[in-house]
């Protein structure tokens, strides 16, 4: 994932913490709790971690459906 490297509102470097947050919630602890203990307080940097996405995950389906696809038609 390609986290920004500052809020996007504030400015503050947050691309720092991002593996540490995204390891402590996988871990099951809540997303708002590592936010707190982190020092994240102001609600546009913590909207950058939330609302990241993996979009990679997201796109394989749709490469690999391609990859099958062209093997289909170049099997023909």
């Amino acid at each position: 994932m390609l986290i920004p490297v500052r809020c996007f509102t504030c400015g503050t470097l947050i691309a720092d913490r991002y593996h540490l947050y995204l390891n402590r919630v996988k871990m099951g602890e809540k997303p708002s709790k590592v936010l707190d203990d982190m020092g994240v307080k102001r609600y546009c940097c913590r909207r950058m971690f939330v609302s990241s996405v993996e979009t990679i995950h997201q796109l394989l389906p749709y490469y690999e459906a391609l990859v099958r696809k062209r093997e289909e038609i170049e099997g023909m």
